[in-house]
């Protein structure tokens, strides 16, 4: 195992068994095959084809795609054919910060392949010995990857909140960290990815910040999310990422990103160094070895 084949397996997808998911003549994500077949019974509010699936036009407003989108939702879960709702409404958008086009629940977001965004810290401290990392180990409830590793704070992007704000909710819930030590997290930029999993479709993308701790700061949890908090020397987190999957699936690549930006993985150490600056934000292209098929569609 190796760094590279973290980022491969964030980025496994045929889209062969998709089909466009639009929105206002947009194509702002994908529908399986089979799901598709499930919503072809709600024409008031989806536009069925073999070609796409579309919100109907009858829908004008982001209110009522959202409602209207809300209800078949809610009649499939009824059935047990999709999540239940997390009352957490995703935006759909024309571009990150364009116009909004419609709110999706969090939970049915991969199966519409929409881009979701979320923000990630790494929490880092400056010890006489060399950098070590703040690590986060998940609830052994959290339905997806628990009981494995992950940044300090972490979290989805919800409608309604900038990015800072969003981050500085986290940090307080996951991690205790009071809001004038996380205003001082720095935005360094994003990693986006692109894999298809048991749901559906997760073009993703990862802002991403670095904050430095205190050396006398000890992060606490705040909520169930988080189990317990460590720190790790960063070549043990390395060490720890290029040999096993102990993190949590995107955690690895938010990691790679930072030893990238810290001089710590560099071309005289990692054979595969400028395939992983490349495909780190995608779209990514196709990685030999694996299925993967690019998309045509251009998502902000």
């Amino acid at each position: 195992m190796g760094f590279m084949d973290h980022v491969a397996a964030c980025n496994r997808r045929d889209l062969s068994r998709f089909r466009p998911f639009r929105v206002e003549g947009r194509n702002v994500g994908w529908v399986s095959d089979a799901f598709a077949r499930e919503l072809d019974g709600f024409p008031e509010t989806l536009t069925v084809t073999p070609e796409a699936v579309a919100m109907a036009d009858g829908l004008r407003s982001p209110t009522e795609r959202t409602a209207s989108l809300a209800g078949v939702l809610a009649r499939l879960a009824g059935d047990g054919k999709v999540p239940r709702s997390r009352n957490e409404p995703f935006p759909v958008w024309t571009s990150f910060a364009g116009r909004e086009l419609m709110r999706i629940d969090r939970a049915a977001v991969p199966l519409f392949g929409v881009r979701a965004y979320g923000v990630h810290m790494n929490g880092f401290v400056r010890a006489p010995e060399g950098l070590k990392l703040w690590i986060a180990r998940r609830s052994m409830g959290k339905k997806i990857a628990p009981g494995k590793f992950d940044n300090i704070v972490a979290g989805g992007q919800p409608a309604g909140l900038s990015l800072m704000d969003n981050l500085i909710k986290e940090c307080a819930e996951e991690a205790s960290i009071p809001r004038d030590l996380a205003r001082r997290a720095v935005p360094v930029g994003a990693v986006t990815y692109c894999m298809e999993d048991g749901e559906g479709l997760k073009p993703d993308c990862m802002f991403c910040y670095d904050l430095e701790l205190p050396s006398d700061f000890t992060p606490r949890p705040n909520d169930d999310e988080v189990d317990a908090f460590m720190c790790w020397p960063i070549g043990e987190v390395l060490d720890a990422v290029r040999t096993s999957d102990v993190f949590k699936f995107n955690v690895n690549l938010v990691i790679i990103d930072f030893a990238i930006r810290h001089g710590l993985i560099t071309p005289e150490n990692e054979s595969r160094y400028l395939d992983l600056l490349f495909h780190l934000r995608g779209p990514a292209q196709p990685l030999p070895g694996h299925t993967l098929v690019d998309s045509p569609v251009v998502m902000g």
